[in-house]
């Protein structure tokens, strides 16, 4: 029993600190992440003033990213895309999914399994009266779309994200 307190422990408090559950986490612990306050707002290394992200990105784009907004299913680029390559983030570019860990998910938004290590933050979202789990850019702080626990493949996951958040960067041929 002592042992399950320090790993729910451990779990709680690096949700605190990193913002995001561990890769071990229990389903005490994940309950307890959704269930808590959602974190205030962080300063991100990319950071840009709203003015600035208004002139850096479009009308959509800006929704998406800065105001958590969601596009239509089915209507994104990379909806049905399947190209060897990299999902950055459009608002900063960081590197977030592998081309390796998209699926088609039936859904209406581009779908992956797994993020790149470190790339993704994950926020308690209660909006529309769901509670679901937001992913976040970590570099910049930019609205990514959800993650969902009915992937069909071994992780679980599937990482539901909007087409306009994300910029496809091809694999270079050596």
């Amino acid at each position: 029993l002592n042992v399950i307190n320090v790993a729910v422990t451990w779990g709680i408090c690096s949700m605190m600190v990193l913002n995001k559950p561990p890769a071990s986490a229990t389903a005490s612990i994940l309950l307890h992440f959704l269930l808590s306050p959602t974190p205030m707002s962080k300063n991100y290394p990319f950071y840009r003033s709203d003015e600035e992200w208004r002139k850096l990105l479009t009308d959509e784009e800006y929704r998406i990213l800065r105001q958590q907004g969601t596009e239509f299913p089915n209507s994104g680029q990379y909806n049905t895309h399947y190209e060897a390559g990299t999902y950055n983030c459009r608002g900063c570019n960081q590197p977030l999914y592998s081309s390796k860990s998209k699926f088609n998910s039936g859904c209406g938004w581009p779908s992956y399994d797994q993020c790149i290590e470190g790339a993704i933050e994950y926020r308690k979202d209660t909006s529309l009266g769901m509670l679901r789990v937001e992913i976040i850019c970590s570099n910049c702080g930019g609205h990514q779309g959800h993650v969902f626990d009915d992937g069909p493949t071994v992780s679980g996951k599937r990482y539901c994200v909007n087409s306009a958040s994300i910029r496809f960067e091809p694999k270079k041929q050596v």
